[in-house]
């Protein structure tokens, strides 16, 4: 055989070989599906300790990981630019709401020096998807369609859970693929509840990437279990009577569960109920209903979003993608203490689509047992989210290990793990503008077991509530007046023991290095009031 013929033989036979490693490589690389819920406590799902039925979410636990430290930002916008973007949310811009407040860390909605994780994953060939709650900058003309996702349906912030919803959420338009599109439209099938709608036409996403031959992206983003809190009524039913025995025993049960399941050390004493809410034994037997019903609703809410997750493993399952399908199930902030002691229960049937219902600080001195403080705040009772990893292909629990990941993770890693799993190349210039380098790191090691995950510091700020984790100190601030407690998170993490008092030194010097970094990503300077930036 001639040498030419022999070589040009030789170097066809390389690149098939190149090819078909690639073509493999590419298949086997998963799909990612993040599900986030809205305004959930850190105990509400079974895995965390609820008496709430969740047997789905248990399932994917049970052929999971579970992570025992792993961090919001404490609210619903910042949580979702950190997420999208694997950077501090002052950075993006969403340092606070959709508000425009004059500075770069405040302008309300995501700028041009961040990638959402759909942008860097559609160049990487995945088919990009999300349902559900979009809400960073919608209204300064932020859309999902926008910022990398080849499919939407999305809310341009939250609060809707039924197609034919009155009230203050009411008014609420949505979007499909850019286009506004009638609520009761008949493709959705209406009347229909919002868990299974986005979980529905995420899976309809699904299928057009299947039918594309591409790995998918889907961002799944509850607007459940925020208020205004109603579900379905016959799930409402099953709950009616269940919290009779009130929160001081529940919160109790759960403590004990989560003592049982390794979730928490037993030197982590329960937070005592707090003075300003009432002992459950010194309400009148009227009081107690009420509150019981509010809680009922609560937890159907919760029971929808678990029926749902089912609903998408068996779909996934059904069509051949669950063993190489990355599944993240988190909260975005801890639960919502808003509307004070008495919450709120208000309509003819408080949990239909013409009532406005808020459980309330009472209740969610429970939804977030173990931990102090509520949504809004930097301590762990608002910071602290429950994460689920479920990935068949990689992920084997090990028989008799308890499955917690005791690793702290942020946030931040989402978009570093995508990265990773995804072969994608994160960019340092996108569109034509500078990009921000991501904060967080891959959590492949802790899912796989195949490589080191790196200490490093943590970071918070919202609403001038502030906090900063190194090692297992913790240094928080409740306001941007009040004063700085320090934690040993290893012997006391639920926040009990205050070292500040005895270790001026370390305060101060964790300070300082939390105000070079809030001075660094934009938390401060803070805007000025609203009279000041009309001036400048």
């Amino acid at each position: 055989m001639p040498q030419s013929l022999r070589h040009r033989r030789l170097t066809h036979l390389f690149v098939l070989t190149l090819l078909c490693f690639v073509s493999v490589t590419q298949a086997e690389r998963p799909n990612i599906v993040v599900i986030m819920v809205d305004d959930m406590g850190f105990s509400d799902i079974g895995p965390y300790g609820s008496e709430i039925p969740t047997p789905h979410l248990d399932a994917l636990a049970a052929g999971g990981v579970r992570f025992s430290q792993f961090y919001n930002t404490g609210r619903c916008c910042p949580t979702r630019a950190t997420l999208l973007t694997g950077l501090y949310a002052h950075e993006t811009g969403v340092g606070w709401m959709t508000t425009d407040q004059g500075t770069p860390g405040y302008r309300g909605h995501l700028n041009d020096h961040c990638v959402t994780i759909a942008e860097v994953m559609r160049d990487a060939g995945y088919f990009t998807a999300m349902t559900g709650k979009w809400h960073v900058g919608f209204n300064h003309g932020v859309t999902p369609w926008g910022r990398g996702f080849d499919r939407s349906l999305n809310l341009p912030a939250g609060g809707l859970h039924f197609s034919n919803q009155t009230g203050s959420k009411g008014g609420t338009k949505m979007f499909l693929n850019g286009e506004e599109i009638a609520r009761d439209d008949p493709q959705f099938n209406p009347p229909w509840y919002g868990s299974d709608l986005w979980t529905e036409q995420g899976l309809r996403f699904v299928d057009e990437a299947i039918a594309a031959k591409k790995p998918f992206f889907w961002y799944l983003a509850h607007v459940a279990p925020h208020f205004p809190c109603m579900a379905p009524e016959a799930t409402i039913a099953k709950y009616r009577g269940k919290y009779m025995q009130g929160w001081d025993k529940l919160r109790e049960q759960r403590y004990a569960r989560q003592l049982e399941s390794g979730l928490i050390e037993q030197q982590w004493k329960l937070e005592p109920r707090p003075e300003e809410i009432p002992a459950w034994d010194s309400l009148t037997p009227a009081e107690q209903k009420r509150y019981d019903d509010m809680m009922a609703i609560y937890a159907a809410m919760i029971e929808e979003v678990d029926k749902n997750i089912g609903k998408l493993v068996d779909a996934l399952r059904e069509r051949s993608q669950l063993d190489n399908t990355l599944i993240l199930f988190l909260s975005d902030n801890g639960g919502n203490a808003e509307a004070g002691i008495k919450g709120r229960y208000n309509g003819d049937h408080p949990g239909d689509p013409h009532s406005d219902v808020f459980v309330g600080k009472c209740w969610a001195h429970l939804n977030n047992t173990p931990f102090r403080k509520y949504k809004h705040y930097n301590h762990e009772g608002g910071t602290a989210s429950p994460l689920i990893a479920h990935w068949p292909a990689q992920i084997d629990p090990q028989p008799g290990a308890d499955g917690w990941v005791a690793t702290p993770t942020h946030l931040i890693d989402i978009m570093a793990t995508c990265v990773d799993l995804g072969e994608a190349s994160y960019p340092t210039e996108f569109n034509g503008q500078a990009i921000k380098s991501m904060r967080g790191q891959s959590l492949r090691p802790l899912l796989t077991g195949d490589g080191a995950f790196a200490k490093r510091t943590l970071y918070w700020e919202h609403e001038g509530n502030a906090a900063i984790r190194v090692g297992d100190r913790k240094l928080v601030r409740a306001s941007i007046r009040g004063p700085w407690e320090l934690f040993d998170l290893k012997s006391d993490r639920t926040e009990q023991t205050d070292l500040a008092a005895e270790s001026p030194a370390e305060v101060k010097t964790l300070a300082a290095q939390w105000r070079k970094w809030a001075h660094d990503v934009g938390a401060m300077p803070k805007p000025g009031s609203k009279k000041k930036r009309k001036k400048n």
